[in-house]
């Protein structure tokens, strides 16, 4: 880009950001240089076209407004950002970088979109796919010796498995597979997947990162220079490149994700504590962090589906990390793993009141378990 072009922001150093917590990165980081007069927030850049001379070159290829928020969430992972017009993009991304005929371990409880993509995976490029139970760390262990690729979510969606990830990359490491980390649940503030031998962390930036329910984006975080290049020569070629006013708003939500976390985190320990012994419910899903749990209604679902329509203060959507409470019964959809029980909801939690939550759960509870007995 000539000068007139070039990304406002800031060329930090990892030198100026090394000490900071990560609360002070998630506001700082991607901010423009501190010109006199200048914007305190990067502009959105609506441009597909730039002068020659320059990087960019096209707008395909770079934009100042994702620069910004691939910057600030590449500081909070400990890696390089490439982001992506949505989460599955970014997954696409990663699984692209399996040769034909390469082996990839998966948990059996990944999101339904990694599924199919694994399964079109297999279909059109003859890959193997090894599917583990990401809470047996011995056969995750031994499933990755021969693999190309170890893809691992942790907390799983939506069962809420927990993996040991420096186990896991070790033994990625010593296979000589690459090793990837949906980190969506977790966000960065909660667990930092590069720091337990992770080459790749993947969001779904829709979720927790913007956590307004307004956009639809993606990230691959790599731990190398040359990794990211290999993930941002994928975005050129398929043309999966966020828009800049999504760009922004993600940006802006994620100057948030602290604050935002900490609540919603609180809030959800606190509905576990109230949700404990309910005689509505089969099981109580928390990994002891975060904020999505997953309970079992009893009565399966027909009990779980009522539920769901009763709430006046959680909202029935699909999707999660919002400031809204969300809830949804996985099983609905035909996609999901046959061994997720059908009564499961995955909750959600934002940033209303708990006792409002709390009250609202209780009655749609109450109220399926009602109309259940009264058949």
């Amino acid at each position: 880009m000539t000068a007139a072009h070039e990304p406002s922001v800031d060329r930090e150093t990892d030198d100026q950001h090394s000490g900071l917590h990560p609360d002070t990165l998630a506001v700082h980081v991607g901010r423009p240089s501190r010109d006199p007069d200048g914007p305190m927030s990067t502009p959105v850049h609506l441009a597909s076209t730039y002068h020659a001379g320059g990087p960019a070159a096209y707008g395909r290829y770079g934009n100042p407004s994702w620069e910004a928020f691939e910057a600030a969430l590449g500081a909070l992972e400990g890696g390089r950002c490439v982001s992506f017009a949505s989460g599955m993009a970014a997954i696409s991304a990663v699984l692209d970088l399996v040769p034909t005929g390469g082996t990839v371990v998966a948990p059996r409880h990944s999101y339904t979109g990694t599924i199919g993509l694994l399964d079109d995976l297999a279909a059109s490029r003859d890959a193997t796919v090894r599917l583990v139970d990401v809470t047996e760390t011995g056969a995750v262990t031994d499933a990755a010796a021969g693999a190309d690729l170890v893809w691992i979510e942790s907390p799983t969606n939506p069962a809420l498995e927990v993996a040991d990830l420096p186990a896991i990359g070790r033994a990625a490491r010593a296979a000589g597979a690459l090793f990837a980390v949906d980190n969506t649940f977790a966000t960065p503030l909660l667990q930092r997947p590069l720091d337990d031998g992770a080459d790749l962390v993947v969001h779904s930036a829709t979720k927790s990162i913007s956590g307004h329910s307004d956009v639809i984006m993606g990230a691959v975080i790599a731990r190398d220079e040359a990794l990211r290049d290999r993930v941002e020569g994928r975005r050129r070629l398929h043309g999966a490149i966020p828009g800049p006013m999504e760009s922004f708003l993600a940006l802006r939500g994620l100057r948030t994700l602290p604050v935002r976390l900490e609540r919603a985190q609180a809030t959800a320990q606190a509905l576990v504590d109230r949700l404990a012994g309910n005689p509505a419910l089969d099981e109580l899903r928390y990994p002891g962090f975060g904020a999505i749990i997953s309970i079992v209604v009893a009565g399966g679902a027909d009990a779980a589906e009522r539920v769901a329509e009763a709430t006046r203060v959680w909202v029935h959507s699909t999707s999660l990390g919002g400031v809204e409470s969300q809830l949804e019964r996985r099983r609905r959809w035909a996609a999901e793993a046959a061994t997720i029980p059908e009564g499961l909801i995955r909750l959600s939690v934002g940033l209303e009141h708990v006792d409002d939550l709390a009250r609202d759960l209780e009655q749609a509870l109450a109220t399926a378990a009602a109309r259940s007995a009264a058949g």
